[in-house]
């Protein structure tokens, strides 16, 4: 059931009348919101309902159990059997045709054969985001930051929430379980905001990113040797700003639907192309994710306690791994190698003076280089196979400058999502209070505009969003 689409507004606006007919009556409001999880889920597909309902439930047992133990060692056992447990089912469905290739492919290098092993199970959508957020409520309660959940309904719909189930954001238990816990009260500025987050949403994914992707994107990483250096150059630029539109407009869809509901999210972007390098960079792109691989585990690792290289190394682990959590396969290992490869050298460089000391060059010159470094690397990300990616890089070096394919309507989409990603913060906080502040009948009219746009620039299908492979 995807966000753009009309088959969710109708969902959606079924459980947003009934979830307000029931705000008072707050058991019977949590249980109808977590059979309207479920039943979004299972729209993909319902033999996997099980497996997110026995993950959660694992954990909230998990969870009491450490609060229960009366040794050390009995809640460090209850810890590792939840990372087991979570990173065995995540393993399995995500990662276990791809150990036993890469196994096959080592050992026909070295001349053995042996038989395909491969299970060819179907991944279930949004495993990583939900198996992420089940698992920090555990390691969160063992570290003593929360109390365990006493209410098992709560818990289940803390997981299940359908807004950011299947591609995020990941949500903390200590953000999201109060305000399930509480009696939601209707706010009109908050419904306007709401309102505006999705409209944007929208634009972005389809007016931007969707038409850069079936426009430029697609047609030049599918075939590079039929464009020019100029064009894949261009292709690459689309693919920033398509997956960016992409995966920050799915969140304001999301954000917007849960305040919708009386629900807020943290933010999960800040404009990440405006960094002044990699650091900066992952402080703003996916901050949800870039925060959780933080916490739970970069410091586990050590994080900057151990020394210089050790420190180095826990960058470089933790971005590895961070790669391979979007996908199985060794393209995204190596995208991740280069961001832990960048921010090493970004923390060397650094050094331990000052903020002002370590600004070593420009901001817009830090701004330009970091840009065009996560640009390199998203052409790993973006490609299928090394091979892919090879000669999508050795199409730079022809320096040809043919330009067929970029028409002035796709340059100009081209342009406007760079430059809105490049305007002033303070120009969309004005934009989306003075929404708010409008009357009613002008809110419509801005919507309908909005939702002309989206109409014109949309695809004959809807096209399913980018992170909800991961």
């Amino acid at each position: 059931m995807l966000f753009n689409t009309l088959v969710y507004a109708e969902f959606f606006g079924v459980v947003f009348v009934v979830s307000w007919l029931l705000a008072r009556q707050r058991k019977l409001r949590l249980l109808f919101l977590l059979a309207a999880s479920y039943f979004f889920y299972a729209k993909w597909d319902w033999r996997f309902v099980p497996l997110i309902w026995g993950s959660s439930t694992a954990d909230w047992l998990l969870g009491n159990a450490i609060a229960r133990a009366k040794s050390e060692r009995s809640r460090r056992l209850w810890l590792a059997t939840t990372v087991v447990l979570n990173l065995g089912v995540l393993g399995f469905f995500k990662y276990f045709d791809f150990g036993v290739e890469s196994a096959s492919a080592l050992l026909a290098t070295l001349g053995f054969h042996p038989p395909a092993l491969a299970l060819h199970v179907a991944l279930p959508i949004g495993i990583s985001f939900f198996t992420f957020e089940s698992m920090s409520y555990v390691i969160d309660v063992y570290r003593g930051d929360i109390e365990p959940h006493p209410n098992y309904g709560e818990y289940l719909a803390f997981v299940a929430f359908f807004p950011h189930l299947v591609a995020g954001p990941i949500v903390r238990p200590r953000d999201l379980l109060p305000q399930l816990a509480g009696t939601p009260r209707f706010d009109p500025q908050q419904g306007s905001e709401a309102l505006f987050l999705i409209a944007v949403g929208l634009v972005k994914k389809v007016a931007i990113g969707d038409y850069l992707a079936l426009n430029l994107v697609d047609r030049t990483f599918d075939a590079p040797l039929h464009h020019s250096a100029l064009e894949c150059y261009a292709a690459a630029l689309g693919y920033a700003v398509q997956i960016y539109c992409d995966f920050s407009g799915y969140t304001d869809i999301a954000i917007g639907s849960a305040l919708l509901l009386g629900v807020r999210f943290p933010r999960n972007f800040n404009a990440p192309y405006k960094a002044r390098d990699l650091a900066d960079f992952w402080r703003r792109w996916h901050i949800s994710l870039s925060t959780w691989l933080r916490d739970y585990l970069y410091v586990s690792l050590g994080g900057n306690r151990r020394g210089t290289a050790r420190t180095y190394l826990n960058l470089m682990l933790t971005m590895l791994l961070g790669g391979l959590w979007h996908g199985a396969s060794w393209t995204f290992v190596v995208w991740g190698g280069l961001h832990g490869l960048g921010l090493v050298v970004t923390r060397a460089l650094r050094g331990e003076g000052t903020e002002a000391t370590r600004r070593r060059l420009p901001a817009v010159v830090g701004v330009f280089l970091t840009f065009h470094f996560v640009t390199a690397a998203w052409i790993l990300f973006r490609a299928d196979t090394f091979a892919l990616a090879r000669v999508y890089f050795g199409r730079f070096l022809t320096l040809t400058t043919y330009h067929p394919n970029l028409t002035p309507e796709l340059l100009g989409v081209l342009g406007l999502g760079l430059a809105s990603h490049f305007v002033p913060e303070r120009w969309y906080e004005a934009a989306r209070s003075r929404f708010v502040l409008l009357p009613a009948p002008a809110q419509g009219v801005a919507l309908f505009a909005a939702a002309l746009v989206v109409r014109e620039l949309a695809s004959a299908d809807a096209v399913p969003f980018v992170y909800f492979q991961f």
